[in-house]
């Protein structure tokens, strides 16, 4: 698994295949790799989310870098997180130092998701998987863990033709913080990025991934741009 001083070593022009959300962790990833010379395609999911702002958000982030993306839907029925299912509610004000697995954990997901980027990998000649996993990613979901990365890249490239597939996961020494801060040097639009689990027409504030944003951008002296005066007056409008 590459981390970010391994995609540093790497010049010139390559291939890669994105994992993009909309969120903050993978349009940093996005852009990070397009710093290092890296010629993107991105993968967008439909798995079931009780809502598509986040996947609205994906499409212009990749539509605003002329990436080549790949919509793909999935039917996750049987899949019973509070991101899927309407049976469950989506937890607010959660305690964000909770160890226990939260139940907006969807199972396998990235591990269905790596899947797929790998087909288009190998398709592509695509040389690395990137995926916006990072440090308070861990606790919650284990399939973002650096050991977990490092044994499915062990894993895929025993079942490909060319075993020369990397995935890389540039910010996984990282927290919301840092990865904030570095998205400002890259020039990231925060601004068409979504977190918020709800998905409405704002931001709930309640959500864990709301809290997570909010909370970096405060500890970063700054305001959240989905949450600017500007932003909420166009709310109102609505």
């Amino acid at each position: 698994m590459r981390n970010l001083s391994r995609i540093r070593e790497k010049k010139g022009l390559k291939k890669g295949i994105i994992l993009l959300s909309g969120g903050i962790d993978s349009t940093v990833t996005l852009y990070l790799a397009k710093k290092y010379g890296y010629k993107l395609v991105a993968l967008i999911f439909d798995y079931g989310q009780k809502h598509r702002k986040e996947i609205i958000h994906a499409q212009r982030i990749a539509f605003l870098n002329r990436l080549e993306y790949y919509l793909i839907r999935l039917n996750l029925g049987w899949v019973k997180s509070s991101l899927v299912s309407k049976k469950r509610e989506i937890p607010l004000n959660r305690d964000l130092n909770s160890s226990i697995v939260p139940s907006t954990y969807v199972a396998g997901r990235n591990i269905i998701f790596l899947s797929y980027a790998v087909s288009l990998a190998e398709t592509k000649g695509a040389s690395d998987i990137f995926i916006g996993a990072h440090t308070q990613d861990y606790s919650g979901y284990p399939d973002c863990r650096p050991q977990f990365l490092s044994k499915f890249e062990e894993a895929i490239n025993l079942g490909i033709v060319h075993p020369s597939i990397k995935i890389t996961a540039p910010l996984i020494d990282k927290d919301k913080k840092e990865i904030i801060k570095l998205g400002l040097k890259l020039g990231v639009p925060f601004h068409l990025t979504w977190s918020c689990y709800k998905g409405k027409d704002r931001p709930c504030l309640k959500c864990d991934s709301c809290r997570f944003r909010i909370n970096a951008f405060k500890e970063l002296g700054l305001v959240d741009p989905l949450l600017t005066k500007r932003v909420r007056k166009r709310w109102k409008r609505k």
